[in-house]
Order: structure tokens, then sequence, then C-alpha cells
């Protein structure tokens, strides 16, 4: 069955990269769609668009085993995109992921990274045969060898979000068998000067940018067209110490907080230093939420409210009912739930950032039907599905009507979803930043018959390969549109 889906009318190695949640992981860079770890069974090839590649990674794996091709250049035929930002090429019987690309281009390409398997990475940096989607980076350092922080600034916005419809659908088709024409939406506000919130690596020479693809290496920066306008002007101008990082956010109210994370790996970083502000003011549905500012809120000034605004539409949680908001942060779609359910119902919110479960429970005090839980919402899920209270008061224990989860990067897993599946709610709502991820979260609701009833798809991170799902699951055998 073909369903339709809705639409109404950095200083890691990587530093595309947003910034979902503290603690996420990404899937790997060909997809977590690709990994047996994400998908529970043997990959159907580098690509991540058939069989044909799976294939030919097999025939082709005892040739290719010892094979260094980097620093090799020759020209391809560009295929399909792949989940990652990169277009998929083959070689000599070799699979050969191109940045740079677009589908249909015959371009040449020098390989950048070969690890001796079935495939290596390669820069487009010569265009034969152009697409007609192809234009000006907007952004001078977008170019091979180049920063890292976009992968589509050489693509037509709307041709971006065309590509991330392709991926989010073939993501779906091959991991949850769900067959759905997916249409990306745009914000507003455009492609460039989205991005509030950046985080930067410095140089040995005390220059502030960010890192090449896939590399340590720092690529100092003027400029940056996708962040906030003036954010960044503070900072670029000036040189830093030597090999630190810098966290830029800028709020809802236009300030800037500059830090200087401490050392060690995110999430396990020692005490830093808040060099400019350090509380942000955010406004999303309705509310004003003061929060710690390089914690968790959404990189795009607009997501929040539209976000919220899908949660609203479709949790459609009773009055005096109960609601759960996993991964809950300080409360955005907390305080959605909880203006239908009112005072005589219950929210619970499960946040593992003890930080934004206090700004949280500050900004939402005049909701006390909200009862926020610090803590893993693997651990603390199965106790909300807990024995009913022998007061049949409260909110643990109760069935809930709604449940709206917004996972890392890395999605639910399995046990998660199991204890939402086995509390039996009348609807589900995914929010998932990863179409891989998604799509296997979506295979596991599927196995406990809830089926994916709709979804909207928005491009949250344009000019990179990023992109924002929810998808609402209901019980039921069949999947409607």
């Amino acid at each position: 069955m073909t369903l339709s889906a809705e639409s109404p009318g950095a200083a890691t190695p990587s530093s595309s990269v947003p910034e979902h949640r503290a603690g996420a992981t990404s899937g790997t860079e060909t997809g977590a769609a690709t990994s047996p770890e994400v998908t529970g069974r043997r990959p159907a090839g580098p690509d991540g668009l058939g069989s044909r590649g799976a294939r030919d990674e097999r025939e082709s794996e005892d040739a290719a085993v010892k094979v260094d091709w980097t620093g090799r250049r020759f020209e391809v035929e560009v295929g399909n995109p792949g989940h990652g930002g990169f277009c998929v090429a083959r070689h000599e019987g070799r699979v050969v992921f191109v940045r740079h690309a677009l589908p249909g281009e015959k371009v040449v390409v020098v390989v950048t990274e070969d690890n001796g398997g079935s495939f290596c990475r390669a820069d487009a940096v010569e265009v034969r045969q152009p697409s007609v989607d192809r234009v000006e980076p907007p952004c001078p350092a977008a170019r091979p060898g180049g920063c890292g922080g976009c992968d589509w600034q050489h693509v037509d916005p709307a041709a971006q979000r065309e590509l991330k419809a392709r991926i989010v659908a073939e993501q779906l088709r091959r991991i949850a068998a769900v067959d759905l024409a997916v249409t990306v939406e745009e914000l507003p506000g455009g492609p460039l000067g989205w991005r509030s919130r950046v985080r930067l690596a410095v140089d040995d020479r005390g220059r502030p940018g960010l890192r090449a693809h896939r590399s340590h290496r720092v690529v100092p920066l003027e400029d940056c067209p996708i962040s906030v306008p003036g954010s960044l002007d503070d900072v670029l101008n000036r040189r830093w110490r030597a090999r630190s990082e810098l966290e830029v956010t800028s709020d809802s109210l236009g300030r800037v907080h500059l830090a200087e994370p401490g050392p060690g790996s995110p999430g396990r970083r020692g005490a830093g230093r808040q060099l400019i502000g350090g509380t942000a003011v955010q406004r999303a549905a309705g509310r004003e939420w003061r929060i710690a500012a390089h914690g968790f809120w959404q990189v795009h000034p607009a997501a929040a409210d539209a976000f919220a605004a899908v949660v609203r539409e479709w949790a459609d949680a009773p009055t005096g009912g109960t609601a759960w908001d996993l991964y809950g942060g300080a409360g955005l779609f907390a305080s959605v739930l909880a203006e239908q359910v009112g005072p005589t119902g219950v929210v619970e919110a499960v946040e593992s950032s003890r930080r934004a479960v206090r700004d949280g429970m500050h900004a939402l005090a005049d909701l006390p039907q909200v009862r926020f839980h610090a803590g893993r919402v693997e651990k603390l899920v199965s106790e909300l599905a807990g024995p009913v209270e022998s007061s049949g008061a409260g909110g643990i224990g109760r069935r809930p009507d709604v449940v709206v989860l917004d996972p890392p990067r890395k999605g639910a897993g399995r046990a998660v979803i199991s204890a939402i599946t086995d509390a039996r709610p009348d609807r589900v709502i995914l929010v998932a930043c990863d179409p891989a991820a998604m799509a296997r979260d979506v295979g596991l609701f599927a196995e406990a018959d809830y089926r994916l009833r709709r979804l909207r798809a928005f491009d949250a991170f344009p000019m990179t390969h990023h992109v924002e799902c929810i998808v609402l699951l209901e019980p039921g055998q069949a999947q409607a549109g």
C-alpha cells in the first residue's frame, strides 16, 4: 500500500551534525540503516538504496580487501543520494561515496579515504556534466577539502528537500517495509541564517572555525552563512586559546551566549568557562523558557513552534487524561500536552539532563499537572507503566492516552518501545532527526501492531543532510494514509 505524507499547502570530526540532544550519537556516515546494530539484520548495501549495492559488495569484497585508492583520480557517473550527505557511484566494481556531486552528473573525483573494503570516499573536484539543480555555494568554504559543516550548499534548496525526501522514503521502505510518498517541508526563514547554536574548533594559531569533513583539521572561517546573522561576528574576528573549543548560542531575544567547554568528550566534559551570558531565553508554543544556553533546544529558530504545533494537532489528549513526554528536555511538548489534559490530568515528563529538568520545572510552574522525572528513559519508562497506585490517584500506573518521544539521534530502541507498546496508548508521536533510526523504530512499533498513520518531514537543517521527521503511530493491523 502506498501512503501519502502530510504536507500543508561543532567541533566533532563531522561538523555538519546538529546537536539534537546532549549525549546523542550519530549513525554511520552511510546511514544507520546500513548497520546491523541499528537494523537488527544484515545490511542491504552501503548506498542504502537497494540490493544491488549489497550484491556488488559481496562480489568485490575479496578483491577489494587490500586496495587503497587514496589520492586516485577518475571520472564517474553519479547515482542515487545516500544517507550522509553524499551520492553513490561505482568504479571498477567498487562503490564510491561522492561528496559535492548530484545524481546524474558526470564528475571527476579524488579519493579522500579508502580503508580497503568494498567502498571508498571521494570528493567531486571537476564537474563535466552538471545537474540542472547545481548552484554556486553561498559559502566559499563549502568546497572539496573545505569546511565539513554543510553537505548540500551546491544544490538548489528545493532540490535539497527532494533529495532528503528520497532518503526518508527509502529508509522507511527498506527498514520498516513502509511504502510512503514523502514531502520535506521548508521552515520559515529560508536556507541561510538559521543555525542558532554552533560549536567551533580553534586551530594551532588561535583561529576559530569548523572541522573538515571526517577530520580533526580545523578550517578557519571569516563567516558562516547558515548561522544566525551577527551571532559569530565577535567570535570569528579574534584569536582564542589554541586547540580549544567554543560554543555559541543565539536565543529568541537575539542575545549571544559564548562558552569554552572543558576538556573531554561531549557529555563527559570537565568544567568549562562561560564567557558571555549563560541563561538563554527561548520562546515557543506561546510560552517562554529560561534555560541553559548550551543545553538542548531546537537549533532552527522556527522548529520548536512548528514541531509543537504538530504535536498539539496529533496528540488530542483528553481532558483529565494521561500523557507521557519522553526525552522531554525542558518541557516544550509537555506544555502542549498539559493544556490538553487540563488540571485534572497528568503529564509525565522524563529527561536525563537534571539541568533541563530544573529549567522545565521553573518554566512550567503554572502547570502542576506536569510531573518531571530526572533520569534515563530506558530506566524510568518501566516505572511509569508500573502497577496502578492503590489510591488511584496520580499518573504512575495509569494507562497513557498518548505518548510523545523525542529520542537522540540513535533512536529509542527496542526496550523503550516495548515499554510504550505494553502500556497500550491510543496514539504515539515519534520525533526523529535520523531517518534510518526512525525507520527502525517504526518497524519495532509495527511488531506490536502500532502502525504509521501520518508523517511530516521538515527541513530543519538546510544545507546539511539532516532532516527532522514527526510520525503518528496508532494500534491497528494495516497502514493508513
